[in-house]
C-alpha cells in the first residue's frame, strides 16, 4: 500500500519571506553597479514588485533616474514633478508623506494620490530618494518605503566600496610597476647588451622575452590574470636573469597542471621570485624553487630560496608597511591578497638569517567578482 505524500511548500508566511528576498535578490546586482540611470533603471521594477506600489521613482540631485509603473499620461504628469516632490528629502535626509494635495494630477482616473519619499544615504550622506507612488498611504507603506530605501542605501554603499577597493588596487598595481621596473630594467638591458657581440641570435631571443615581460608587467587590462600567465612571465624573468647569472642561479619549477586556471590577481607571484633571486645570490649563488600546489578548493603557491635569509623583524616590517626595505613589493603583495580575499589570505613568510626564506600564500580557486581579463 502506497501513501501519497501531500508536497509542502510552507506557510503564506514562509512563501511570503521567499518571494520577498528572491525579488531582493533581483535587484541586489543591479545596484552593486552603483546608483547610475541604467543601473536604477534595471532595479526598479524590482523594487516596485517589493512595496507592490502603483509606481516608484529615484531621483538624484540632477532629476530622474528611474521611473516604474504606471505609463501613458499618467507617467509624464507625474514623472515631471518627481525631482520637486525629492527637494525636501534629498536636503534634509527625512522621509516625507505627501497626500494628494502635493501628488494628485486632477485625473480622476489616475491611480496616483499620494507618495512616500525617503532617503537613500551613503556615508551619512544623502545621495538619491525613493518615491512610492500609490492610491493610499497607510502606516505600513511608509515603513516598507523606509526599509526598501534602507536596504538600498546598503546595496549602493558596497558598490561605493567594491569601486575603492578597485580604485586602491589599482594603485597599488601602478606602485608595483613603478618599484619593480627601474630595478629590473637596467639589469636586463645590461645582460641584453653583453651578447649583442659575442652571441647576436642569443641577444635577440633575450630581446623578444624583454618585450613580452614588458608588455605584460605594464598592461593596461583588469587587476586579474590566470596561474598559467602568471607563470609564463615568471618564467620569461627567469630567462633574463640566468642571462646574468648563468650556472649561478638554479631554477626548480614544481606545479600542479589542475591549478593553472586559477584565476589570481595581477602580478603576485613575479615579486616573490624577483625578491628570492637577489637575496638567494648574496652569496655568489642560489636555487630557487616555485611551487603550485592543488589543495582542494585553494591554490597554494610558494616561492623559496636558500640564500641568506632575513632578520623576521625585518620581513614584519616589511609586510606592515613601516619599513622600506629591499624586499621588492612585499608589502604591496601582501596588502592586494588582503584585500581581494581577506585577511586569512595574506603573504606566510618563513625565514631566518643564513636559512633561506619560503614565502607562501593560498588563492581560493573560486572567488565572487574575481575574473581574469580577457
Amino acid at each position: 500500500m502506497f501513501t501519497r505524500r501531500r508536497k509542502h511548500f510552507g506557510t503564506p508566511a514562509d512563501k511570503a519571506t521567499y518571494a520577498t528576498l528572491h525579488t531582493a535578490s533581483l535587484a541586489s546586482p543591479h545596484l552593486r553597479e552603483g546608483l547610475t540611470p541604467a543601473a536604477a533603471g534595471k532595479a526598479s521594477r524590482h523594487l516596485r514588485d517589493l512595496l507592490g506600489t502603483a509606481a516608484i521613482a529615484i531621483c538624484d540631485a540632477s532629476g530622474v533616474l528611474a521611473w516604474d509603473g504606471v505609463g501613458g499620461p499618467y507617467e509624464s504628469n507625474h514623472r515631471r514633478d518627481a525631482k520637486d516632490l525629492s527637494a525636501p528629502t534629498l536636503r534634509s535626509g527625512r522621509t516625507a508623506v505627501l497626500g494628494a494635495h502635493d501628488v494628485a494630477c486632477g485625473d480622476p482616473q489616475c491611480p496616483i494620490r499620494t507618495a512616500v519619499v525617503a532617503p537613500i544615504v551613503t556615508e551619512e550622506r544623502v545621495v538619491a530618494v525613493l518615491v512610492a507612488y500609490s492610491n493610499s498611504t497607510s502606516a505600513a507603506l511608509v515603513r516598507a518605503t523606509d526599509e526598501v530605501a534602507r536596504w538600498v542605501s546598503g546595496q549602493v554603499e558596497l558598490a561605493e566600496l567594491n569601486k575603492e577597493r578597485t580604485r586602491a588596487m589599482e594603485a597599488e598595481l601602478r606602485a608595483l610597476r613603478a618599484q619593480i621596473s627601474p630595478h629590473f630594467i637596467y639589469n636586463a638591458l645590461a645582460a641584453i647588451a653583453s651578447f649583442v657581440r659575442t652571441d647576436p641570435e642569443r641577444a635577440r631571443e633575450l630581446l623578444l622575452e624583454f618585450a613580452d615581460f614588458s608588455r605584460y608587467a605594464l598592461r593596461r587590462g583588469g587587476e586579474f590574470t590566470t596561474l598559467a600567465d602568471e607563470l609564463r612571465n615568471v618564467e620569461r624573468y627567469l630567462v633574463l636573469e640566468q642571462a646574468r647569472f648563468g650556472e649561478r642561479l638554479k631554477v626548480s619549477l614544481q606545479i600542479a597542471p589542475e591549478v593553472l586556471p586559477v584565476v589570481i590577481p595581477f602580478l603576485v607571484v613575479q615579486p616573490l621570485v624577483e625578491n628570492a633571486v637577489r637575496h638567494g645570490l648574496e652569496a655568489g649563488a642560489g636555487s630557487i624553487t616555485i611551487r603550485a600546489r592543488d589543495r582542494i578548493n585553494e591554490a597554494e603557491i610558494s616561492v623559496e630560496d636558500d640564500g641568506a635569509g632575513s632578520d623576521p623583524e625585518v620581513i614584519r616590517a616589511a609586510l606592515s608597511g613601516v619599513s622600506s626595505s629591499d624586499s621588492v613589493g612585499l608589502g604591496n603583495v601582501d596588502a592586494r591578497l588582503r584585500q581581494v580575499y581577506g585577511d586569512t589570505y595574506g603573504l606566510i613568510v618563513e625565514t631566518a638569517l643564513d636559512a633561506g626564506t619560503k614565502v607562501t600564500f593560498r588563492i581560493p580557486k573560486y572567488s565572487s567578482g574575481v575574473h581574469a581579463s580577457t
